[in-house]
């Protein structure tokens, strides 16, 4: 189990407890879970760290959408990267791409540039480039340390096979971490099928709100999203995750 790694994609500090309570190696902090994760708050990481004895990376993403970015929202990025830095995230989690749905060097070198030694992870903008093994090439020559994809499809269970061409390209140079819709159903097959040894998950469950009033005539976001509810991770799911690997892992499955 020592070879595996296990990253939470947590939305609040009170998912990254329990994060850690489980088990988890990392976690990747994120608001705006909705439209796939964005910055969280100055004070978000600054407790998230305060918490934290485990790894702490933060995503860096100005916005939901696309990854081809302004000139304006590349210097947002840059000072958030500093930031996380001087509030003392172990890593950050970036990704920019051209209109053609390749990697911008350029920008992605200039975020490297002020991480300062920081874990650098290319997020899932990777999994929207339209030739993968060149982007690869490409993350691996500007110093990432590893790339969290699904190989290009909705679910990493559904990308298995481009997964496992993807980490045999990689040949040990990057890590390959399998993420998206990763959870303790599928997580030994997609390490059976691909030899991918990291992951990452929410773990997340479904709570009622302890509001005793709600006015349901108004909505602070979009109609339709149940403002009664909150969603965090639990400590109890993320340790089903971990386990159904080890025991697939110990039985030989």
């Amino acid at each position: 189990m020592s070879e595996l790694k296990f990253e939470i994609c947590a939305n609040s500090v009170q998912s990254c407890i329990e994060a850690q309570k489980g088990g988890a190696d990392r976690v990747e902090l994120c608001a705006g879970i909705p439209e796939g994760g964005t910055t969280p708050s100055y004070g978000e990481i600054l407790i998230a760290r305060k918490h934290l004895s485990i790894k702490l990376h933060v995503i860096i993403r100005p916005r939901g959408g696309d990854f081809l970015y302004s000139p304006t929202e590349l210097e947002i990025m840059e000072n958030d990267i500093i930031n996380a830095k001087k509030l003392g995230a172990d890593g950050v989690v970036i990704g920019c791409l051209n209109s053609s749905g390749n990697i911008n060097i350029e920008f992605c070198k200039k975020l490297i540039s002020v991480t300062k030694g920081m874990s650098i992870t290319f997020h899932r903008a990777f999994d929207c480039c339209q030739n993968q093994l060149m982007a690869l090439e490409q993350i691996i020559d500007m110093g990432c340390e590893r790339i969290l994809t699904s190989g290009g499809y909705s679910t990493a269970e559904e990308g298995i096979m481009q997964l496992k061409i993807l980490n045999k390209a990689a040949h040990g140079r990057i890590k390959i971490m399998a993420g998206c819709g990763v959870n303790q159903n599928n997580i030994a097959k997609i390490h059976k099928n691909t030899d991918i040894k990291e992951f990452h998950f929410s773990a997340r469950e479904t709570f009622r709100s302890k509001m005793q009033f709600q006015n349901p005539k108004i909505y602070m976001g979009l109609p339709g999203i149940k403002e009664d509810e909150i969603t965090e991770t639990t400590s109890s799911k993320v340790k089903k995750i971990v386990k159904a690997i080890s025991e697939s892992n110990f039985l030989g499955i």
